[in-house]
């Protein structure tokens, strides 16, 4: 009757050993350490970087515990933080010594201490909040101002398209300011291209003014339209940042908007402001420009000439200079998507791009009219850019796809498509708070939060061992698993714990005890009644099961209540809240059914259990 076969007590063995292994990392801590990555997108570190950190840590006199390298970041981890901000020092002297010009991202960071052979299990520690890690915290101001510049600029070109495909002739536009400027020749003219712009671009308003002979069409935003274009930009720069930290992967970051033009932002576990300004300076943005093939061009790009006016030089990724022209084709505002892939003739990797239905017209357009000329596609990064490729147009390119090539490795393609993915702000932005959460704090918050736990773990334990003695004792080594059990699930999900989780694991402990206390109860209740004591404990698991899962999903549904409609705090502390009901119902029910079962089911004449009522007397009666 209550007896549990060896296959049982077998799996239970196996799931307290799993969850005991992801539960270890968390008790060894982090340690301070400096973390090393490429300054440029798309350029990895190569095995030299770890041979001259190594040697500008030895002329420093300093020494690493661990140093870490993955081919893409380096990480020296330190036993104090003295020694790490020493060796900071140290490593930004060695790999950039042109402060104006930096090639590497030297940066302050926590690493766990997990020994290798846990992380050889993939088992690693909870990922922690900023009010428990420390970290940084932003707050950015968006340039409303630049986004509506920027849609202008971009009018310009659009409205000079749809004139010259409309058949209207115009004498040029220009802009002034706020303003779009059309010359036309007569009155008739600029009629004409007002009704055309009134039907294609609703959002401008005109007006007619004199000048001379000729008559200026002036084009101006409306009101709800320079909202509109303010708004749009807003949520594209949030949508820009989420991608680009998610995708380099900051753990658990908060990004969300306050007021009408402002932007918060918080990385956890990011100690030094440099690094998180790093993660977001870092949006690449896409321009695809004609080269400059003037005598004047060839000769600036021979080095014989200065670059011709309308047109720049930049370097490609050999750094060979190219001279293109001012005027912007498209850019990453026309990309809808970015893959890495190979070259299905070269096999060589490359980047394939896929323009939205303007882009691809506009590309259409412009390849059928340069046949044999070349077209540079420019990567820009943190106000610097970069010639990516620079083919020669051999055929007129429609249907929206395009491909980027310029020898590059496998790595390279992935990370240049990464950044175009994640798309470019659509308006400049300017941090006007910054602020740091130290690590003793957050170590003050864990410690408070870990105490908190510990007592009410205490007190529950103490009453329920004086209460129901050995079932009591039973029901607090399943307690003791469930805190285990859910620790070790956060652990392998890499959920984040803040402060409201830990008062989370705080209510679980007393909710988890509640189905014990039923469960206790009923073999109390069933023993009154006169059943035998095997009879009893098989009832009391029995009926007690019912109660304990109409209990327990109430309080589900109102955790998956909290974690759908909340957001943040609220959040963290629904995510605890459900995963520590389904654990408490396992160790409850089955974990301490497995122990009564181990200690009285082998029993044959068991008189009586120990759960804090006095057996009967010899005559029957009890006493």
């Amino acid at each position: 009757m209550n007896r549990y076969p060896w296959w049982k007590y077998a799996a239970l063995v196996v799931v307290l050993v799993v969850a005991a292994l992801y539960t270890l990392p968390n008790f060894f801590g982090e340690a301070p350490a400096v973390q090393v990555s490429s300054a440029r997108a798309g350029q990895r570190l190569d095995d030299g970087v770890v041979a001259r950190v190594e040697q500008a840590l030895t002329a420093a006199g300093l020494r690493a515990e661990a140093v870490q390298f993955d081919g893409q970041t380096l990480k020296a981890r330190f036993d104090s933080t003295d020694a790490q901000i020493k060796a900071r020092d140290a490593i930004e002297r060695a790999l950039n010594p042109d402060p104006a010009q930096p090639t590497h991202v030297v940066a302050l960071n926590l690493l766990p201490r997990t020994p290798a052979w846990l992380q050889a299990l993939h088992a690693q520690p909870m990922y922690l909040g900023l009010d428990l890690r420390g970290g940084v915290h932003f707050l950015l101001q968006v340039d409303m101002a630049a986004a509506v510049d920027k849609r202008l600029a971009a009018l310009v070109g659009e409205v000079r398209t749809v004139l010259r495909d409309r058949g209207v002739r115009h004498g040029g536009v220009r802009r002034e300011g706020s303003a779009l400027i059309v010359r036309a020749r007569d009155a008739d003219t600029a009629r004409a291209a007002a009704d055309t712009l009134a039907r294609e671009f609703p959002d401008l308003a005109s007006t007619e003014r004199a000048d001379g002979a000729e008559t200026l069409l002036v084009l101006t935003l409306r009101p709800e339209a320079v909202r509109r274009v303010q708004e749009q930009a807003l949520k594209q720069n949030i949508l820009t940042l989420h991608n680009r930290i998610n995708e380099l992967g900051v753990a658990e970051p908060v990004i969300q908007q306050q007021g009408l033009d402002r932007v918060v932002v918080q990385l956890p576990g990011v100690q030094d402001t440099a690094k998180a300004k790093d993660i977001l300076g870092r949006t690449a943005t896409l321009e695809v420009r004609m080269v400059d093939e003037s005598p004047e061009g060839l000769a600036a790009e021979r080095g014989d000439g200065p670059v011709p006016f309308g047109s720049e030089r930049y370097p490609d990724r050999n750094g060979h200079a190219v001279i293109v022209k001012r005027e912007v084709i498209l850019t990453g505002e026309n990309l809808t998507d970015a893959q890495a892939g190979f070259d299905s003739q070269t096999q060589e990797p490359v980047v394939n791009l896929t323009l939205d239905a303007k882009g691809a017209r506009i590309f259409r357009d412009v390849t059928r009219d340069n046949v044999g000329r070349r077209m540079a596609i420019l990567l820009f990064e943190r106000g610097r850019g970069e010639v990516v490729t620079a083919p020669v147009i051999r055929t007129e390119i429609g249907g929206g796809r395009v491909q980027i090539s310029g020898r590059m490795t496998t790595q390279e393609a992935n990370d240049v498509a990464l950044l175009l993915r994640a798309g470019s702000l659509a308006a400049p932005m300017e941090i006007v708070e910054e602020r740091t959460v130290g690590p003793s704090l957050g170590a003050d918050n864990i410690r408070m939060g870990f105490n908190s736990v510990v007592w009410g773990f205490a007190v529950v334990v103490a009453f329920m061992c004086v209460y129901y003695r050995l079932f009591g004792v039973i029901s607090s080594v399943a307690l003791a698993v469930n805190l285990m059990l859910l620790v070790a699930v956060l652990s392998m999900l890499q959920a984040t714990l803040t402060l409201p989780g830990i008062a989370a694991m705080a209510l679980t402990l007393g909710m988890a005890i509640d189905a014990n206390v039923l469960i206790n109860e009923r073999v109390r209740e069933e023993l009154r009644n006169g059943s035998a004591p095997q009879t009893a404990i098989h009832k009391g698991y029995e009926m007690a099961w019912g109660t304990i899962v109409d209990s327990n999903l109430t309080s589900l549904l109102a955790g998956l209540a909290l974690l759908t409609f909340g957001s943040g705090p609220v959040r963290g502390f629904a995510v605890v809240h459900c995963i520590g009901i389904l654990t408490s119902m396992f160790s409850a029910v089955f974990f301490s059914r497995a122990l009564v079962n181990l200690w009285y089911g082998r029993q044959r004449k068991l008189r009586w259990v120990s759960i804090g009522i006095a057996p009967p007397r010899a005559d029957g009666q009890a006493r």
